[in-house]
């Protein structure tokens, strides 16, 4: 028998052999049938211990959901953390089909979405490699216990924070959990306490001979023969007994450890692969992933399987090895060559995904690259990834609403704002920028000065500086660009409300005086243009002359008394002939400050002024509008401007949706502008979305707004900003961020620096740090310093721009136009000639 020993061993291996080939064949069919799911947490997703101890059960359980007949490789639920570039770390749980259920509904509540995920296939890398991670350490020792703040996934996602998808970078790591064996679990626990008494009994022999070994040095010394003889006592009996130390009792607690309980204990196995295109990137992407997990490290930790010989290693990526891992790797099946035994408690830290204290890094699929001229990005600032790298990011267009930014003078909020318009401007987009200190417009212009910009930019400044100031000039009243009547009415008395604070209950006279004087001369010039001759049209001034001249009263009344409405009518005839003189003076107060500056009165006392929002809208215009102040005169102006870019934009809806040009306005020093229009502002970033108007407003301190206008701009705010300031200005704009970062990490940020939330693909993004764009930097290219003046002359041409001596006297003489108008019209109109007389 023992001459054929090779007969039974050659069968023992056949059958084997078969046997394996058998499992294996049924390891491929069950793993056919897995299922995989992807967890999406919220930014706000912060679960306790319990909550994820619960998630660690559900797993262990739902690796049992198998048919009996597969074999135990297979049994188990695999958690893939994955980095590729499309997210900082994408978090999937895959595993038997019949677990689908118990895996869907998660103990995190609505804080994590579970969505049915599709299969992963990868495109080929030029270079890969692939680890295994055992422990090591004492067999029952605990991993580290890591707290959940910071989160344990940060050195993870650390180590991939400076991926980049485009040299076909990727990282991932690969946790199979599964049940401990019961059987292998007992025979360990066996050999794991025959070991500790076998030590026990070494250390207490051990013991005993060094006991023995010190009485015997002991009763041999001098010094003891000495005692003896001083004290007379002579033992002759020979050497006195030694008791040796009796072995100590082995308690399972103690020498098990972890294993004393199954409970809870589960079998573990770590796969990690690295690839890139670019040599040498992965291999340091392994590294980096290996310091990762030594945060897990204590009398326990994960070690790469394998062994160094000088510059090789041998491991995974080597036969034999190799060829296990990659049918591991491939159809999720769990054969760890150590037992990898531990508690699903040294788990946790994996067994979520990143939660609120996890730091993200921002990638590109994350806030797209800026591009020059593309009109579907609009350009936000400077990123700076982990590596060092800068790039300029930007936010989709369509997606961008509204923006508000926050912080200090100075500290770069109207510099990134220029360059977000200039941007848009070179791709083709429509803007107008406010200004109503016009500090932005000579900042601008060396980069606007091309010849392909120049017929679309408009500069409308009242600021009349140098000596010769030319002005631009617009008709609040005019009808010659096809204004409907009541919508200029309303939108001039608006304008006059909200500057001067009337309200029905305050100034309820004044208000209706102002209505039915403005119907009359908005009758009047709609006759006016009816007639060809909007030269003769009547202009915000004439509200004097109609409410004190008896004879250009009754000349315009009876010239318009087609156009009139009953009601207005009626109030004319019975309500405005019993008013006392004085009941004007709050209406013809304000009309008189504004015609005692020549300005002004030159701006708005053209008959058919060039200025008009709505066309500059719909053809793509580039308007600089620079109002000149703050005072009560400047605040007049600035909410008729407003109210009018109101007006105007709400006149889009007779133009089908999908035919609205974008446009963007651009509020600086909101506090300046509110002042004189919070209604109408607030207005704005409230209605403006519908008609495709997206408005981007600056202030240096968020609560001197208006209620109205802080609550409208916060809530509907697709771009929230803020450079540094003091802490209780920033307060209100991290409070929207949840105090993260707080108001003392952004109060301490350098010039031109931000922190951000932006809207991309629908999903808020940031906090996140960005630079803030410089011109000088960013758009050098497009820099052109010798062309500015003609740019500037070009400009103030497209608005229209005349001297202010010719408008001023221009303004003069128009009451006396429109009063030879209306004679005109009432001799070509015999029955306005009779109501004419009438009046009178």
């Amino acid at each position: 028998m023992i001459t054929y020993w090779w007969v039974p061993a050659a069968v023992a291996v056949i059958a084997w052999a078969a046997s394996e080939l058998v499992v294996r064949r049924l390891a491929r069919k069950a793993s056919a049938e897995r299922m995989a799911l992807e967890l999406v947490p919220s930014r706000r997703f912060d679960p306790g211990l319990e909550e994820i101890f619960r998630r660690g059960v559900q797993l262990a359980r739902a690796s049992t959901s198998m048919p009996w007949w597969a074999p135990r490789r297979t049994k188990a639920v695999q958690i893939r953390l994955r980095a590729d570039g499309s997210s900082p770390l994408r978090y999937r749980i895959e595993g038997p089909a019949g677990g689908e259920r118990l895996l869907s509904i998660t103990p995190f509540g609505p804080s994590v979405t579970v969505n049915r995920a599709r299969p992963l296939s990868d495109q080929p890398r030029d270079h890969m490699v692939r680890a295994e991670f055992v422990l090591r350490g004492k067999p029952t020792a605990p991993l580290r216990d890591v707290p959940l703040d910071p989160d344990p996934l940060q050195p993870l996602i650390d180590a991939v924070s400076d991926l980049r998808a485009e040299l076909g970078d990727l990282a991932e790591i690969r946790l199979d959990i599964q049940r401990a064996p019961k059987w292998a679990l007992r025979a360990r626990r066996l050999q794991l306490m025959s070991d500790a008494r076998r030590r026990e009994r070494r250390e207490a022999q051990r013991a005993a001979r060094w006991v023995r070994q010190d009485a015997t040095g002991i009763e041999d010394s001098l010094a003891w023969q000495l005692q003896q003889l001083v004290s007379g006592k002579q033992h002759a009996g020979g050497r006195r007994l030694v008791m040796p130390p009796v072995p100590r009792r082995v308690e399972p607690a103690e020498a098990l450890g972890k294993l004393a309980d199954d409970d809870h204990l589960v079998r573990v196995q770590l796969l990690v692969m690295c690839a890139s295109n670019t040599e040498g990137r992965a291999q340091a992407r392994l590294g980096q992933l290996q310091a990762a997990l030594d945060v897990f490290g204590g009398s326990s930790r994960w070690a790469m399987r394998g062994w160094q010989i000088g510059p090789w290693r041998f491991g995974a990526d080597r036969w034999p090895s190799r060829r296990s891992f990659e049918r591991r790797w491939t159809w999720g099946h769990c054969q760890p060559p150590r037992p990898n035994w531990v508690r699903l408690e040294e788990l946790l830290g994996l067994l979520k995904p990143p939660t609120v204290h996890c730091r993200l890094p921002l990638l590109a699929g994350d806030l797209p690259t800026f591009e020059f001229n593309n009109p579907e990005l609009l350009l936000q600032g400077i990123y700076r990834a982990p590596d060092g790298r800068r790039r300029l990011v930007a936010s989709y267009a369509k997606e961008t609403l509204f923006e508000v930014g926050v912080g200090k003078a100075g500290g770069g909020k109207t510099e990134r704002a220029l360059a977000q318009a200039i941007g848009w401007a070179h791709a083709g987009g429509g803007l107008m920028f406010v200004d109503p200190h016009r500090d932005s417009w000579p900042r601008a212009l060396p980069f606007l000065a091309h010849d392909a910009l120049m017929d679309r930019i408009a500069l409308v400044d009242l600021n009349a500086h140098g000596p010769a100031p030319q002005v631009s000039s617009w008709n609040p009243l005019g009808m010659h660009q096809g204004q409907v009547a009541h919508e200029v009415v309303e939108a001039t008395v608006d304008a006059f409300a909200s500057a001067l604070g009337w309200e029905d209950a305050s100034a309820p006279r004044a208000l209706t005086i102002l209505t039915a004087a403005l119907a009359v001369l908005v009758a009047v010039n709609e006759a006016a243009c009816q007639a060809g001759r909007p030269e003769d049209q009547a202009t915000i001034f004439h509200v004097r002359a109609l409410l004190t001249d008896p004879d250009f009263r009754a000349a315009a009344l009876a010239g318009v008394q087609g156009r009139l409405d009953d009601e207005t009518r009626s109030w004319w005839q019975t309500v405005f002939p019993t008013l006392p003189p004085d009941s004007f003076a709050v209406i013809l107060n304000p009309i008189a400050r504004l015609a005692s500056n020549p300005v002004t009165r030159a701006f708005l006392g053209q008959p058919a002024g060039r200025y008009n929002i709505r066309a500059a809208m719909d053809s793509k215009m580039i308007v600089w509008v620079c109002p000149g102040g703050n005072g009560p005169t400047d605040r007049l102006i600035t909410a008729l401007l407003a109210r009018d870019l109101l007006r105007a934009v709400r006149s889009r809806r007779d133009t089908p949706e999908a035919q609205r040009v974008p446009f963007r306005p651009y509020f600086d020093e909101l506090i300046t502008l509110t002042g004189a229009a919070a209604e109408t502002i607030a207005s704005m970033f409230e209605d403006f979305r519908k008609y495709k108007v997206h408005v981007h407003g600056m202030t240096q301190l968020l609560a001197r707004l208006p209620l109205q206008v802080r609550l409208s701009l916060v809530q509907n705010a697709s771009t929230l900003a803020s450079t540094a300031g003091s802490q209780s200005a920033i307060a209100p704009i991290t409070a929207e961020w949840g105090d993260d970062p707080g108001p003392d990490v952004v109060a301490t940020l350098d010039r031109f620096e931000h922190y951000m939330t932006l809207t991309v693909t629908g999903r808020r993004v940031g906090p996140v740090r960005i630079t803030g764009p410089h011109l000088d930097d960013v758009f050098a290219h497009y820099a052109r310093p010798r062309q500015t003046a003609a740019l500037e002359h070009a400009a103030l041409a497209m608005a229209g721009a005349a001297p202010l001596g010719q408008l001023t006297a221009s303004a003069t003489g128009q009451l006396a136009r429109v009063s030879d108008f209306l004679a005109q019209h009432a001799t070509t109109t015999p029955s306005a000639l009779r109501l004419q007389k009438g009046y009178q």
